[in-house]
């Protein structure tokens, strides 16, 4: 059996951020709840919803300290980017109450899923709970860095390697693979793609994008529809570099070596991150051309899930992979 977890209700658009305490009342959710964010997203949208729902505010990123200050919450409402949001994805699981995703942001697919990205001694994946609403004010969101929102994009197209290497597992592993999951992740990936050269000018359909993906995980069980090979370097690369690029940027830049192996189209691929002016390269990262080599030969043993990568790359080849793509 498969326990398939989605949001009861998603809101994208200008001016959502004023409809949470009527969201809350229709859902129903009652009693004590807390707003979590950090001091930016405070300012940004934080107090707003305190306000509307009269609750307490907790500025903090960490889980534990979520659990200690709103242990007696009967929900909570993360309010701000992607370590808010996992921040609370862990809180709320652990405290046995439901969350609301209420993302300042859209710099990666986190806003829905019900895997949270912890490091511990390296990064791992933790499976968590799906919020039970999703407001995404897109007034809010445009103002954030456009950086932010050219490494959402990014991590949409990530989706096209992360489908390759589950097909390349349930062909040569006999590993499940959702048909339907894989779908709507391909999905998102394409549609960004396609759209390329307008996606920066359509936040609505970054965040949807996004939240697709999201949903695509919840279906699956698992991350797989939407972290393979590509997602590895990136998780190689924060090990390595003493100061990483967004996840989304090097999610980016790993698709497009991992296509190139896939034999896909690694060009479309970058072309298209250039459209939504996503890095290309190393130096688009600010990182030196031996950390995309030391990336790509140790990514495959950070986590046990079959790729393209596989037992990992020689040196050599790692090498000639990056020249080609034109990656370093």
């Amino acid at each position: 059996m498969k326990n398939i977890e989605l949001p009861r209700t998603v809101l994208v658009g200008q001016g959502a951020i004023r409809k949470v305490s009527e969201i809350v009342f229709w859902m129903p959710l009652k009693g004590i709840s807390y707003v979590v964010c950090d001091e930016n997203t405070r300012k940004i949208a934080g107090e707003d919803v305190a306000n509307q729902l009269n609750s307490d505010i907790i500025e903090s990123s960490d889980p534990d300290e979520i659990i200690s200050k709103g242990g007696s919450a009967n929900f909570l409402l993360a309010v701000g980017g992607g370590s808010i949001i996992d921040a609370v994805k862990i809180a709320s699981k652990k405290l046995q109450v439901p969350f609301i995703s209420i993302p300042t942001s859209a710099s990666h697919d986190g806003i829905v899923s019900p895997q949270a990205s912890i490091k511990k001694g390296k990064p791992v994946s933790m499976k968590t709970q799906s919020p039970i609403a999703v407001i995404a004010d897109t007034t809010i969101i445009a103002k954030a860095p456009q950086r932010l929102l050219s490494s959402g994009c990014a991590d949409a197209i990530s989706n096209y390697t992360a489908v390759l290497d589950w097909k390349l597992a349930k062909e040569e592993k006999g590993e499940y693979y959702g048909d339907y999951a894989a779908a709507l992740s391909e999905l998102s990936a394409n549609i960004i793609m396609d759209n390329a050269d307008k996606a920066l000018n359509d936040i609505s359909m970054v965040v949807e994008a996004l939240i697709s993906s999201g949903v695509a995980i919840g279906i699956a069980g698992s991350s797989r529809p939407c972290s393979g090979s590509e997602h590895a370097f990136s998780h190689a690369l924060d090990l390595i570099c003493e100061q990483p690029a967004l996840h989304g940027e090097q999610c980016g830049v790993g698709t497009i070596i991992m296509a190139y192996l896939h034999d896909a189209d690694w060009m479309k691929v970058k072309d298209s991150l250039k459209k939504v002016n996503a890095p290309v390269d190393a130096a688009g990262l600010n990182i030196t051309e031996e950390d995309v080599i030391q990336a790509l030969t140790t990514a495959h043993s950070l986590r046990d899930r079959y790729t393209i990568l596989r037992k990992g790359l020689s040196e050599e080849r790692a090498r000639e992979v990056a020249e080609k793509t034109g990656v370093i």
